[in-house]
């Protein structure tokens, strides 16, 4: 009886450390996955992940050739449950773990404020105006609502990631990290080549002499070029300083501008040289650049409150056309009725009621 129970313990633990380590099947599947499965890229806990959602997972798996039996593959995956069954136990051996969707929010409070304010100046007169106006300009709508809906687009919602509780697979629009990430046959490739050029350099004594000739030769023009190169950069810095000096400040000239920046090696030696004069009209140009700035930034705000009073003083010169106009025909048509003009005013309907009446009479 010892023996047996010692047998089993044996076993269970045995078959613990077998769910533990994973198979060389689960690398091969989790391979297959980080090639052909999509990924998305997002921050958890200020680390930047690749997550993947686990029903294209799925999906994935149900056209592998786990599943249809490509290359004489063995067949494991029939159904969704059986692909979800398969994931869970991936998930336990630490390929991936589950994690929690946190929807970040752009819009603060003060773009709401700001919306509120500017929906109580406006009166409603206003904004029929605005409307009227808009619906003559459909085609510039048309252009900014294209660009808008391509900014949208590309403004997409923002997902950061956190831990989640529970830690099982489900078949959804759950989000699943990665941990498993496999070195690429590019870096293996890189390193070798890295490893053996060390070597090699370790192992230059014992090349032939022709060849350890020409590296001496080579290297002698690469420390000449770098020499030349210094020297040029001081050089242009020399001279920029004693113009400087001389001028006061005036006449900045730069001896190949590009030199020392960021740029191709051909556009580093182009232009020659670059010249500028910093005098009393280049303050004034700067005055005036600066000036133009600001009326350009305070334009928008004058033209608005100026486009609102015009409006309401085109509002109160109709009302005060149309009054006057309402009294000038109620006067008109006073004085006609009358007559303060010295005429009659005769309707013709009641002169041929008159006129019937006595021919009536008459006869």
């Amino acid at each position: 009886m010892a023996e047996r129970r010692k047998w089993k313990k044996k076993k269970e633990a045995t078959s613990d450390s077998k769910d533990e380590k994973p198979d060389k099947v689960e690398y091969t599947i989790a391979k297959y996955l980080r090639q052909e499965l999509p990924v998305k890229k997002t921050s958890l806990l200020s680390h930047k992940v690749e997550y993947f959602i686990a029903s294209k997972a799925v999906d994935c798996l149900l056209d592998s050739p786990w599943s249809t039996g490509k290359d004489k593959t063995e067949i494991l995956f029939t159904t969704r449950d059986s692909v979800a069954d398969y994931m869970d136990m991936m998930l336990r051996h630490k390929f991936f773990h589950r994690a929690r969707k946190i929807f970040v929010q752009k819009e603060g409070k003060k773009k709401k404020k700001e919306k509120d304010e500017l929906g109580t100046v406006e009166d409603k007169e206003v904004k029929r105006e605005r409307e009227e106006r808009e619906r003559d300009s459909k085609s510039e709508k048309e252009v900014e609502e294209k660009k808008k809906g391509e900014e949208q687009e590309k403004k997409r919602k923002k997902i950061k990631l956190d831990m989640h509780l529970e830690q099982v697979f489900v078949d959804g629009n759950e989000a699943y990290v990665w941990i498993y990430d496999p070195i690429p046959l590019k870096v293996w490739i890189a390193g070798t080549l890295l490893v053996l050029g060390a070597v090699a350099l370790c192992l230059f004594p014992l090349w032939p002499r022709v060849v350890r000739h020409y590296i001496y030769y080579l290297s002698i023009v690469a420390a000449g070029f770098l020499v030349v190169i210094i020297g040029l950069a001081v050089i242009r810095m020399v001279v920029f300083v004693i113009i400087w000096l001389l001028t006061f400040g005036k006449h900045h000239l730069w001896l190949l501008p590009n030199l020392t920046e960021d740029v191709g090696f051909f556009e580093s030696f182009w232009p020659l040289y670059q010249y500028q004069y910093k005098g009393e009209k280049q303050k004034q140009d700067d005055l005036k650049s600066t000036d133009e700035t600001e009326n350009n930034e305070q334009a928008p705000k004058e033209s608005m409150d100026t486009d609102i009073k015009e409006q309401s003083v085109h509002q109160e010169n109709r009302e005060s056309d149309e009054h006057s106009e309402n009294d000038n025909r109620e006067a008109y048509n006073s004085s006609n009725l009358n007559g303060d003009n010295g005429f009659e005013i005769v309707d013709p309907k009641t002169d041929l009621i008159d006129e019937d009446s006595e021919r009536n009479k008459e006869s």
